[in-house]
């Protein structure tokens, strides 16, 4: 797929990509500003993230140990809070993932990411704890 032979427009690719942002990512994504955002979501989610011979969760994997061998924690991080929001990865799977990069990028870069899942996973219970009681102190 190219801008060249798809046949959109340049709004239908934005949109495009503006939604496959928010199917990976878990979220309502809205247009951005500026061409970092156009080349993101023209070209990074319309035309890469949507092709059809992997899924959402095999991209995610991929990425994950790109992620993890480049060190690049910052944006794994939003990677394991989307796997988990979206239901593509457990918290085992995740920390399996971790156990066996660990072989492959070098202990400590494994090691760092089993550190964000857990970090990630504490957040979010927290979060849910406390979206269960904000909605217990609603009820009474």
């Amino acid at each position: 797929m190219s801008a060249d032979t798809d046949g959109l427009t340049p709004e239908q690719r934005r949109a495009r990509g503006v939604a496959k942002m928010g199917e990976v990512y878990g979220w309502e994504m809205s247009d951005g500003p500026g061409a970092h955002f156009a080349v993101t979501a023209d070209h990074l989610f319309a035309d890469i993230w949507s092709r059809p011979e992997l899924s959402v969760r095999d991209r995610r994997l991929l990425l994950l140990g790109a992620l993890t061998a480049q060190g690049h924690l910052d944006v794994t991080e939003i990677q394991v809070s989307a796997a988990l929001r979206n239901g593509e990865l457990t918290e085992e799977q995740l920390r399996e993932i971790a156990i066996f990069l660990c072989h492959y990028t070098g202990w400590a870069a494994g090691t760092k990411l089993d550190s964000v899942v857990g970090k990630v996973v504490a957040n979010e219970k927290k979060a849910a704890e406390k979206k269960a009681a904000e909605k217990k102190s609603a009820e009474k």
